[in-house]
């Protein structure tokens, strides 16, 4: 059938589809442990079951070639499926309506009457913002600093409060209902269409041919019930996480400077380049990802003296900071050195420039500090740095970061930094990175080497570090939060390992959601996909729920005794450091805490 199957149909389909069933029809599963089945894999010749697949995660996953994916993934590779194909294939299988978007015109006639509509449309708002009904729009502006040559640079427009404004000003210049749809302009409700931006602020959102894609749309009613900022739907021309608001103003810079900051919202790019940083652009409704990545790689790329850098002005908040930890995964895909620049009490660039002035804008950009050094002050910020223990704990929840840069002297110099930042000697925080190179190293290896047949499990990750984070990610009701959190301080040997038990940590409050699994795999980095894969499809050692449970509660067991071996062994060491006349206090302090420790591990043993 043509036409672009509904979003909304496909992940719904997912959640419904029993992707052992569909995996059944090519290969036959065996019960393996509580939840998981077990097979040959139909992706590379093999004599003993490697393939798992557990049904309630949706995965699978073949530990000996590496194969792995969801339903619609499994589809694709065996029969050589589009997506598309994949996803009417298992409509099929289970009795499911799909609904599509219907395009009567080609796929090219209808990107080119989608540009055609967003064009008239961004003229038709921007007549609109000089109207009576648009004052507090213009108001709006103007109090967070932006005149009417602002407006007019960035094609800032108004979209009146009625229903059909847009529609029926389509209408009269040929447009039918469907392309007015299809164009994202308009949305379908059970009396025909109505338009989907009204009295809102309207930003066009270009690509770096000055081409209008789309539109941002910011509420300025206490009657919108809408959300505050909304975007153009996916169309035959938007895609939101390859469009990058702000681009066609700043492509020629970005190329010159060989740098791109990176901001928030519409007004944040608005203020940036007012304030002269002409760099600026921002994402539309997303998070920043590899596709933004490839757009700005292709604009930096070129020899110069100095390297080309990339500026991202986050939030101090939890958002912000949980967008710094997703841009830090896929950092070292830049073509350039990345940086964080944050705002005096938290201002945005907007705000900033409104409240200080221009300068001040340039001097947050100023001011900005490495990514490597953001993430690893977030890491150490989640501890108590007045206690030796919790040093320590804060060095190796950091020691993964260090590990990952690949300049031998910036390593050194991160030492020597965290050292500092966590008042430890460089030669306690040196051997904790280290372990984690190395084992970050055999990582790369055994991930180089994963598309050979019949690969087996190696040695270099510890199976009793698996074994729990096999547990942890696949029973989350067998550990408390408090368990979670000294179990992940303790660290792993493996640095993807640790970075997963991070990710869990963060998330551990959300972990009796249904989609909890999916968060979790949505936050993990890209290189470590494949890993977290295994981890939630890994056959347990169990055949019902009463052994799964009393087994999970021994891994757990386990790994708390291990925590607390580690706790102890660090405050031994650190007694060792210690003058018996001088420091008679902290040493006090810390055999209390040994003798607590002791405790813990004979209630647990108990």
């Amino acid at each position: 059938m043509s036409g672009k199957i509904r979003q909304s149909d496909i992940e719904n389909l997912k959640a419904q589809a029993n992707i052992a069933d569909v995996i059944s029809d090519y290969v036959s599963l065996k019960p393996a442990s509580v939840g998981s089945l077990k097979g040959l894999c139909p992706f590379h010749d093999e004599k003993t079951p490697s393939f798992n697949v557990r049904n309630g995660q949706g995965y699978y996953h073949c530990f000996g070639c590496g194969a792995g994916g969801d339903v619609y993934k499994f589809l694709q590779e065996i029969e050589s499926l589009s997506f598309s194909e994949a996803v009417e294939r298992v409509a099929s299988k289970v009795g499911y309506t799909l609904h599509y978007d219907d395009v009567d015109t080609g796929e090219v006639q209808a990107r080119s009457r989608t540009f055609e509509a967003n064009q008239l449309a961004a003229s038709f708002f921007v007549e609109k913002l000089s109207g009576p009904e648009a004052k507090m729009a213009r108001e709006t502006l103007i109090s967070r600093g932006f005149d009417t040559d602002a407006m007019n640079q960035f094609g800032v427009g108004y979209a009146p409060k009625g229903w059909s404004n847009l529609t029926e000003f389509l209408k009269t210049k040929g447009f039918t209902e469907e392309e007015i749809v299809v164009a994202g302009l308009a949305s379908r409700g059970e009396r025909g269409i109505y338009d989907r931006f009204r009295g809102r602020l309207i930003w066009p959102i270009r690509d770096a041919n000055n081409q209008v894609l789309g539109f941002g749309a910011r509420h300025l009613y206490e009657d919108d019930q809408g959300p505050k900022y909304l975007n153009t739907s996916e169309t035959p021309v938007y895609h939101k996480s390859r469009v990058l608001y702000g681009l066609d103003l700043a492509k020629k810079s970005i190329a010159k400077k060989r740098q791109v900051v990176v901001v928030e919202g519409y007004t944040d790019v608005m203020a940036c380049h007012l304030a002269g940083v002409d760099t600026a652009v921002a994402t539309c409704g997303t998070a920043f990802g590899e596709e933004h990545i490839k757009i700005l790689n292709r604009l930096l790329i070129g020899a110069a003296e100095s390297p080309a850098e990339v500026i991202f002005t986050f939030d101090p908040d939890a958002a912000g900071t949980k967008a710094a930890l997703k841009v830090y995964g896929d950092s070292q895909k830049f073509n350039a050195l990345t940086y964080v620049a944050t705002g005096p009490e938290g201002l945005d660039p907007s705000d900033l420039r409104q409240q200080r002035g221009d300068e001040a804008v340039v001097e947050m950009l100023q001011r900005k500090i490495p990514l490597f050094e953001f993430v690893i002050r977030h890491r150490i910020e989640q501890f108590d740095l007045v206690q030796l223990e919790s040093r320590i704990a804060a060095a190796r929840a950091a020691a993964p970061v260090v590990s990952e840069i690949s300049d031998p002297a910036l390593k050194m110099g991160y030492i020597r930094k965290l050292a500092d930042w966590v008042s430890l000697e460089v030669s306690d925080i040196e051997p904790m990175v280290n372990q984690q190179s190395k084992t970050s190293k055999k990582e790369s290896v055994r991930s180089m080497s994963i598309d050979q047949p019949q690969l087996k499990e190696t040695e270099e990750i510890d199976r009793m570090e698996r074994a729990i984070l096999e547990v942890l990610v696949q029973v989350p009701d067998s550990y408390s939060a408090d368990q979670l959190s000294r179990i992940a301080s303790a660290g792993f040997g493996s640095a993807p390992l640790q970075q997963i038990a991070i990710v869990l940590t963060d998330l551990v409050d959300k972990k009796h959601e249904p989609n909890w699994l999916n968060q979790i795999g949505n936050a993990v980095r890209e290189q470590d996909q494949q890993l977290f894969r295994q981890l939630a499809v890994a056959s347990l050692p169990a055949k019902d729920d009463a052994a799964l449970k009393k087994y999970a509660e021994g891994v757990i067991r386990r790994a708390m005794m291990n925590a607390l071996d580690r706790e102890k062994s660090d405050l031994l060491m650190a007694l060792r450091r210690f003058d018996p006349e001088k420091q008679q206090r902290e040493m006090e302090l810390i055999q209390k805490h040994l003798q607590d420790l002791e405790q813990e591990r004979r209630q647990l043993q108990t």
